[in-house]
């Protein structure tokens, strides 16, 4: 692998991560509501999961889901189930404070969070089809265990870095506090979303 193959795969990774989707939407949510530790921890569990369908993509999962591509459907039906589950959690206790909503399955933990991130990205379809059909296109064939393995690691650290800077950005006192006074309408509005990408994604 080239250098000039190599930065560009790592780029094209770094902007499907920028890209909104329910991983930078849990980020912001958990920077929000658990401070930028939590966040951080989310962030590690996301960039596993990236690493996980980057993995799976190199060794072969476009061809898995060209072969079987109900695995493909039952990957989307699953991930906008869990991600509406998820939605209707924040919408039913979007109106209590957050002394008290300790049951809207946001993490109260730092492993809590991280296993969230892994869950988040693994539900999510939108990786799997980056990586298995886009991402696998720039890597050139026969390119050294060293390489890929660096590749790997940029892609966790891009994730991680990501969607750290987004936990951080919402995390801040004056965003918190701005957060606590319209939790109700905030909550709302996340659930929103989560549900509507939930949604897209089974409509794919």
């Amino acid at each position: 692998m080239t250098f000039a193959a190599f930065i560009a795969s790592v780029l094209l990774c770094l902007m499907a991560a920028i890209s909104p989707g329910p991983a930078v939407l849990m980020a912001a949510r958990v920077g929000l509501a658990r401070g930028w530790r939590s966040g951080l921890a989310l962030a590690i569990g996301i960039g596993t999961g990236a690493v996980v369908w980057a993995s799976a993509a190199l060794f072969g999962l476009n061809l898995l889901f060209d072969y079987a591509p109900f695995l493909l459907t039952l990957l989307k039906v699953g991930g906008a189930l869990f991600l509406i589950y998820m939605a209707w959690h924040m919408w039913r206790h979007a109106s209590e404070p957050m002394s008290e909503d300790g049951n809207n399955q946001l993490p109260q933990t730092a492993f809590a969070a991280f296993r969230l991130g892994i869950v988040t990205q693994l539900a999510n379809p939108k990786p799997a089809a980056f990586f298995g059909a886009v991402f696998v296109g720039t890597v050139p064939e026969g390119s050294s265990a060293m390489a890929l393995a660096a590749l790997l690691m940029c892609i966790f650290l891009g994730e991680v870095t990501w969607n750290t800077l987004v936990a951080r950005i919402f995390s801040f006192e004056k965003t918190r506090r701005g957060y606590i006074n319209l939790k109700h309408v905030i909550d709302r509005i996340f659930g929103g979303l989560l549900a509507a990408l939930g949604v897209k994604i089974a409509a794919i």
